[in-house]
């Protein structure tokens, strides 16, 4: 299988280098490069690639609006590029629908491995990451315990602690005692009962439900 992949960011050294570094891969095909938010959704549309990287902050259309309507109109994984430390966006985006963060100055092989890690429907969140979106979400004020987390049994109810953690799913086997086969059900299941699209997602719900608190 060759993932698709499309790289939107406004530097074309940045978006020339992720480009040039994901097409020497066997496996994966840059079908399109943009400049700009709105040129990305019109690649995507044009190309319904697997991925597409987007910078947070392009002209036009920011990346976060982006993101919100590649997410609703397509089933095209959204990964965002960002310098994370200066950008006060992280929350907005994932709600808008993105799978995951990459730094601008990630290392070559991260970036290949995580464009194939969310095409595999996993995580991005490092328990070091996962800590850092809470923070950005709890200084909002968290809207306590739902009652949305009752349709979840009591492993499912587990597991989404886990992930919240940011752990996966051969972790998250090793903490329960199960196989893995068993954790991709748990998590299939927990994403199906809440509505949610990703693992990103599910790690907002644990926070946002109040499952879990920061530094738990």
């Amino acid at each position: 299988m060759t993932i698709r992949v499309v790289v939107a960011d406004d530097q074309e050294l940045v978006r020339g280098g992720f480009a040039m570094i994901l097409s020497a891969q066997p496996d994966i095909e840059v079908v399109a490069e943009a400049g700009d938010g709105e040129a990305a959704v019109a690649a995507v549309r044009a190309h319904a690639p697997d991925v597409v990287l987007l910078d947070i902050r392009m002209p036009r259309l920011d990346g976060i609006e982006a993101a919100r309507r590649v997410c609703a109109e397509t089933d095209t994984k959204v990964v965002m590029l960002t310098t994370f430390d200066q950008d006060d966006y992280v929350y907005e985006a994932l709600h808008a629908g993105a799978s995951g963060f990459l730094l601008k100055d990630v290392r070559r092989d991260d970036l290949v491995h995580a464009v194939r890690v969310v095409v595999a429907g996993d995580s991005l969140l490092a328990p070091s990451v996962a800590r850092r979106l809470v923070a950005d979400f709890t200084s909002r004020g968290t809207a306590g315990p739902s009652t949305v987390l009752g349709t979840l049994t009591a492993r499912e109810r587990e597991t989404l602690v886990l992930l919240g953690r940011g752990l996966s799913n051969a972790e998250i086997a090793a903490e329960l005692v199960v196989s893995e086969h068993t954790v991709k059900t748990h998590v299939s299941n927990v994403l199906s009962k809440l509505g949610l699209r990703d693992r990103i997602q599910a790690v907002i719900c644990a926070y946002e439900t109040g499952l879990i608190a920061p530094g738990s």
